[in-house]
């Protein structure tokens, strides 16, 4: 059974729906799930089979810059080996924020465990399900 921790910041509550969601479709494929607020987490998050991290879309489509950015930059140098699965909604633009994320911690060595989520606004119908799914497929 696969240990998943999924860390996300949320401004408008879309990506904590996206955060609980993926935590319900792991669950469900039989994995234990640890959700927290980035406030809440530190570098023992790495710990996890899976870490699973999400943040929207903000600004000119960058990370949530006071309290995202700072954990993902105190995580890394330690991503290298690490599976990670990104998430995020959006509210404009093309999902460029999640491409150079993506880029960022590949390039940190970090293995992706499945192709990054976005979400336009805040998850429904498809959205649901593109969540529940990307969660039992972290689960495996």
């Amino acid at each position: 059974m696969a240990n998943v921790t999924i860390v996300y910041w949320s401004g408008t509550g879309n990506t904590e729906a996206m955060a609980r969601l993926i935590m319900e479709g792991a669950q469900g494929a039989g994995a234990s799930v640890t959700m927290l607020n980035v406030s809440e987490a530190d570098e023992s998050a790495l710990d996890a089979d899976v870490l699973a991290l999400g943040c929207p879309a903000m600004g000119a489509e960058v990370l949530e810059e006071s309290e995202f950015e700072p954990y993902i930059a105190s995580i890394e140098g330690k991503v290298s080996g690490k599976r990670l699965a990104l998430f995020g909604s959006y509210g404009w633009g093309d999902g460029e924020w999640m491409r150079e994320w993506s880029s960022r911690m590949t390039s940190a060595g970090a293995i992706l465990a499945v192709e990054s989520l976005i979400v336009n606004e805040s998850p429904d119908g498809s959205g649901e399900e593109s969540c529940k799914a990307f969660g039992a497929a972290i689960a495996g």
